[in-house]
């Protein structure tokens, strides 16, 4: 499940972007140690998530010298709930004007997700 989203302009780096969204976490999960990433989160926000919230940030890294597809550890995760999010029309595409709208129905479809789990017998 999602713990906060954050929908920004394309103009904007990911690495500056995920600032913003782990400013939505900060106090909320006492639990959280861990975060996992991928390789364009490396560099300068690594020690200003540790300084910032205490977490450590882990970079997921593909090997070295692989070809084709490789399964990497945690990465699946994030690419699974892109294809739930992928299953709502109006999240197949960027029709939103405002970015705002935007993270309103990734939040509408997660919590679909969630009631339809609860639901289930």
């Amino acid at each position: 499940m999602i713990l906060a989203v954050v929908v920004h302009p394309a103009h904007i780096q990911d690495r500056d972007g995920a600032k913003q969204g782990l400013t939505l976490l900060q106090g909320r999960f006492p639990r959280l140690p861990r975060i996992w990433a991928d390789g364009n989160y490396a560099g300068e926000l690594m020690p200003w998530v540790f300084t910032f919230g205490g977490w450590v940030l882990e970079i997921v890294r593909r090997p070295k010298g692989v070809k084709g597809f490789v399964l990497l550890p945690h990465r699946w995760i994030v690419e699974r709930t892109f294809a739930w999010l992928g299953r709502w029309r109006r999240l197949s595409k960027d029709y939103e004007a405002l970015p705002a709208t935007g993270e309103a129905f990734i939040y509408l479809a997660m919590i679909h997700l969630m009631l339809r789990r609860l639901a289930s017998p």
